[in-house]
């Protein structure tokens, strides 16, 4: 038995928009067509993947797990015809960013985008836990994010090593300091991004190697969020040393005794490699990488 594509197409359209109406506009395909489509395919294998409600849809057990796999079936078609129109022409398209954050993706983004201005480029933000779902979940086709546990389906490219530094606000009595020794840490109340942020992890594995205790006073999803509350008094706080903006009210302190750091790589899915629009961003992130060796051995020699 053959499955019919036309009918995973309407299902998938219907599960990805909530109901039948919303997937009839996207797809252009009435709605009656794709109600039969939809009942075809669990008619023919005696399942049922919706609940059908007054003004939406909802996915049973059964459905949840065929829209998993029919989420990488159309990004694998999108691709498909992406090849076929962009063979021997300039890269197009819509590329999908998933970024932890925004310094080292507006940095990438710009280069790419001189290279290829007739792409469009949307990002998604967030730790790096949730930028790797949405390279394993399709919804991002290329990633820039910190250390995450290795993933056959999940391609790595190693970009940047940062340290990690301490900052604090104006009235703090270390505000005229340079650095600050790891256990001088232990006594601070301290403000942190949610678990799951690199740096975070980063500097709690020191701090528990070092049998240091610590307890935060404040959690927080958001790295402006951190940057005001240390602003306004709640506590000091951690950063990647490139993520650290200069402000008047804030002092970025090194930390002496201790190297923490935070490895940042470029993603995407294994089964993704053949992408043109893939292969077009690694090419300019490999690029990047080497005119940063160069200005380093240049460094070096002067």
């Amino acid at each position: 038995m053959s499955i019919v594509f036309s009918q995973l197409r309407a299902f998938h359209a219907v599960a990805a928009h909530g109901g039948f109406t919303a997937a009839s506009r996207v797809l252009n395909v009435g709605q009656p067509t794709l109600t039969i489509q939809v009942k075809e395919l669990e008619e023919t294998y005696g399942v049922e993947l919706l609940i059908r409600k007054p003004r939406h849809t909802e996915l049973t057990e059964a459905g949840a797990a065929l829209f998993e796999i029919t989420r990488g079936i159309m990004t694998f078609c999108d691709e498909a015809h992406d090849l076929l129109a962009a063979h021997g022409k300039a890269t197009k398209g819509h590329l999908r960013v998933a970024t932890v954050g925004p310094f080292h993706a507006t940095e990438i983004i710009a280069a790419f985008k001189r290279d290829h201005p007739e792409v469009q480029i949307s990002t998604l933000l967030g730790n790096s836990e949730r930028t790797f779902r949405h390279i394993v979940d399709f919804e991002a086709d290329v990633a820039i994010l910190a250390e995450v546990p290795e993933d056959p389906r999940v391609t790595m490219i190693p970009y940047r090593t940062h340290r990690v530094i301490v900052f604090v606000n104006r009235d703090h009595p270390w505000f005229k300091r340079k650095s600050v020794r790891l256990r001088e840490l232990a006594d601070q109340p301290i403000v942190l991004r949610e678990r799951g942020s690199t740096t975070r992890r980063a500097f709690e594995a020191t701090m528990q190697a070092e049998g240091i205790r610590i307890e935060p006073v404040f959690e927080i999803e958001s790295r402006e969020g951190v940057w005001k509350a240390v602003e306004r008094g709640l506590g000091i706080s951690v950063v990647a040393d490139f993520e650290f903006v200069p402000h008047p009210n804030l002092r970025a302190l090194e930390i002496s005794d201790r190297t923490i750091k935070t490895q940042y790589s470029i993603a995407h899915h294994s089964g993704r490699g053949h992408s043109p629009i893939i292969k077009a961003f690694i090419d300019t992130v490999r690029r990047m990488k080497g005119r940063d060796a160069s200005a380093r051995g240049t460094q070096r020699l002067s």
